[in-house]
């Protein structure tokens, strides 16, 4: 089985800068592993939110995690700039798997890199929704042409 290697810019279709805290480090002088996903659901949420079909607070739909996964590369700590690239490798019916990779500041490789499924479902019963026209328009330019893990 081969090892896991970082991921190239070329992976990713948008990226947004994510600033390291002071809190991110951990004991070793490191950000924490679960610091990551944070960094994960911050970068996706923004996108969501930018493109206007996102509403947290009062939306219909919600979307729910149901699996997440991370590859660490090499380490960054604060105050490291930082910026998250995504990409979608699966828009299913009411799932959408997001890719993410975490880089620093104008870097070409992947310091840590991983996915995300969430499953958009109605907030009141819980129940898979089928994701709108509008939010399938969000994700077209997220669309990943390489398969997960290549580049």
């Amino acid at each position: 089985m081969s090892r896991p290697q970082p991921r190239g810019r070329s992976a990713y279709k948008v990226f947004l800068p994510i600033q390291t805290r002071w809190m991110d480090n951990d004991v070793y002088g490191h950000v924490n592993n679960v610091t990551y996903y944070s960094y994960f659901d911050t970068a996706v949420n923004h996108y969501l939110l930018s493109q206007g079909v996102l509403d947290f607070a009062a939306g219909a739909t919600i979307g729910l995690v149901v699996e997440t996964r991370c590859q660490y590369f090499s380490p960054v700590s604060f105050p490291d700039a930082l910026e998250a690239g995504i990409a979608v490798s699966r828009l299913g019916t009411s799932s959408v798997r997001y890719e993410v990779g975490i880089f620093r500041q104008g870097a070409e490789h992947t310091c840590a890199a991983g996915h995300f499924i969430h499953v958009y479902v109605d907030r009141e019963n819980r129940r898979p929704m089928p994701l709108s026209e509008a939010f399938q328009a969000a994700l077209a330019p997220l669309a990943q042409c390489t398969a997960p893990g290549s580049g």
